[in-house]
């Protein structure tokens, strides 16, 4: 009885050690032959190309709009913080909202922050002072095209705008400038006004302090 176990033990370490031995074999080498997909649903998937066109709908329109009444994870439910605009849309904002300062952590928080976006997004047109002479806009007066040069920060109409104008301008663009709505989230472009304020009050004089 013992050898028998002995010997049945052996076979299935021969087993094992052989059957290991078969899959070492095998790395390394190719094969030409089609993989094997046991569910084919999840290999050919059928997707949707932009600007294609669908037998399901109706409408034949891949490109779906949303669902009425749907919200975005990172949407801004707040139509002021959103949109820079007043809940009933009779104007823009004046300053920039309390929930937008809050989500920084204050104010001092949100400037920070706005330097750092500020530097990124801003400067290559606007410089580092806001006063539309970056290097985007050096190069455009160079080859003579300084229509493309921005404004400065630091002019009476854009120090007494209200933010929220502001906000709006960065979120779809104005002439020649971009929208950046998609790219800079909600609060960041908050932030990014906040530092244009800073820059404003650092960059005026003694005289125009005083009316700011």
């Amino acid at each position: 009885m013992t050898r028998y176990v002995k010997i049945r033990t052996l076979g299935s370490a021969a087993a094992v050690l052989t059957t290991l031995l078969a899959i070492s074999g095998c790395r390394g080498e190719t094969s030409k032959d089609p993989p094997i997909v046991p569910i084919r649903n999840m290999y050919n998937q059928p997707r949707y190309k932009i600007q294609g066109e669908s037998e399901f709908f109706a409408d034949r329109r891949m490109m779906r709009p949303p669902v009425e009444g749907a919200v975005a994870r990172e949407m801004d439910i707040d139509p002021e913080v959103a949109t820079g605009r007043l809940a009933d849309d009779s104007a823009y904002v004046l300053t920039i909202p309390k929930r937008a300062i809050d989500s920084f952590g204050g104010m001092d928080k949100l400037v920070a922050r706005g330097r750092d976006r500020y530097g990124i997004y801003c400067t290559p047109c606007h410089d580092a002072t806001g006063s539309g002479n970056g290097e985007v806009a050096i190069h455009a007066v160079a080859t003579g095209a300084a229509v493309m040069k921005p404004t400065t920060y630091h002019q009476d109409r854009l120090r007494h705008a209200p933010d929220g104008q502001i906000f709006a301008t960065i979120s779809n663009g104005v002439r020649n400038m971009p929208a950046y709505g998609f790219q800079i989230p909600t609060h960041d472009r908050w932030a990014i006004i906040g530092y244009v304020r800073a820059l404003q009050v650092s960059q005026a004089s003694v005289g125009e302090q005083s009316k700011l």
